[in-house]
């Protein structure tokens, strides 16, 4: 009888930790996700990913039954630049173009397996020296493509699907001294 009465006493122990675990990872989901969401690029481990993938779809499971307040998450980490380019807009000008009118072509992407609020674009123009002569910040309704943003009118507040590379190319009026350039995504503070 007293084993009996440790194993059930066990049970209900265990049951109620169970309990306070999967109540605690409800509320905390919304910190919780972001900090442990696995990268869709190949560069998280297999045991991750699948962990990952197991936690978001018992986060699935407790939504349906106990509902929930998606929020996309801004996460810098999130984000890589894959490709750019600063070409002259019209190559054939080249000098004689007064303006100095390029376009900067800039591939990112979101590399977590969650969707992520999308950052601002920063591009700085340096001279010969390094010395940052201008500096240009674009907003998530200035760089993303108009057709994009058509079909998904709720991206700011959605964010950006998990994994989704985004292509854009930005006019840009060039210094005659600009020699070289930087870009960078950013978080604007609130």
């Amino acid at each position: 009888m007293p084993a009996q009465k440790k194993s059930l006493k066990l049970i209900f122990l265990s049951l109620f930790f169970l309990l306070l675990i999967i109540f605690g990872e409800h509320l905390s989901r919304n910190s919780l996700l972001p900090t442990l969401a696995t990268r869709v690029d190949g560069s998280s481990s297999v045991i991750a990913t699948s962990s990952f993938s197991l936690l978001q779809k018992l986060d699935e499971q407790l939504c349906r039954a106990l509902g929930c307040v998606n929020r996309s998450v801004s996460n810098f980490a999130a984000w890589k630049i894959t490709a750019v380019t600063l070409s002259p807009e019209n190559a054939r000008e080249g000098l004689k173009n007064v303006l100095n009118q390029s376009v900067l072509q800039v591939e990112i992407q979101n590399r977590l397996a969650i969707p992520v609020l999308f950052p601002n674009l920063e591009i700085s123009l340096t001279d010969a020296e390094e010395s940052e002569i201008k500096t240009i910040q674009f907003t998530p309704q200035e760089w993303l493509p108009t057709p994009w943003q058509e079909s998904h009118p709720d991206f700011l507040r959605q964010g950006a699907p998990s994994g989704e590379i985004f292509s854009s190319a930005l006019p840009i009026s060039l210094p005659q001294n600009a020699a070289g350039y930087r870009v960078r995504i950013f978080y604007p503070e609130k």
